[in-house]
């Protein structure tokens, strides 16, 4: 079983900043991906980014490119997200999720099957 906890969420003007953190615990060492999703009420939920652990370029939704960077802190076993630039758009709850072994790493959330509570972004004009 794999435990995963978000935090750094919270309230910013437009074209402001947050760092997202995901501390994983548990059964890690199978995970062959990690990723950002977000969701808001009524629509379903998008992947944002996805990390490989194995190595390899991270992978970004069109709509985060540029102003999203996701990064892992092996040491610590927390991933993060830099949100930069942020728009009123990219508001949502944001939930990090790890891959099961046999995963094939994507931003559709089926292929996910660990997912921690989520993390609230609010961007204001």
């Amino acid at each position: 079983q794999v435990q995963l906890v978000e935090s750094g969420g919270g309230s910013v003007q437009a074209g402001g900043s947050l760092r997202l953190s995901c501390a994983a615990s548990g059964v890690t060492r199978s995970i062959p991906c990690m990723a950002w999703f977000r969701q808001v009420p009524g629509k379903e939920r998008e992947g944002v980014a996805v990390f490989y652990i194995g190595g390899g370029s991270p992978y970004y939704d069109d709509s985060v490119k540029g102003r999203f960077t996701i990064s892992q802190d092996k040491a610590k076993n927390t991933l993060y997200l830099q949100m930069n630039s942020l728009k009123p758009e990219d508001t949502a709850m944001y939930y990090c999720a790890a891959g099961r072994p046999d995963s094939v790493c994507s931003l559709v959330p089926r292929m996910y099957s660990y997912w921690g509570q989520g993390t609230q972004v609010t961007v204001s004009s």
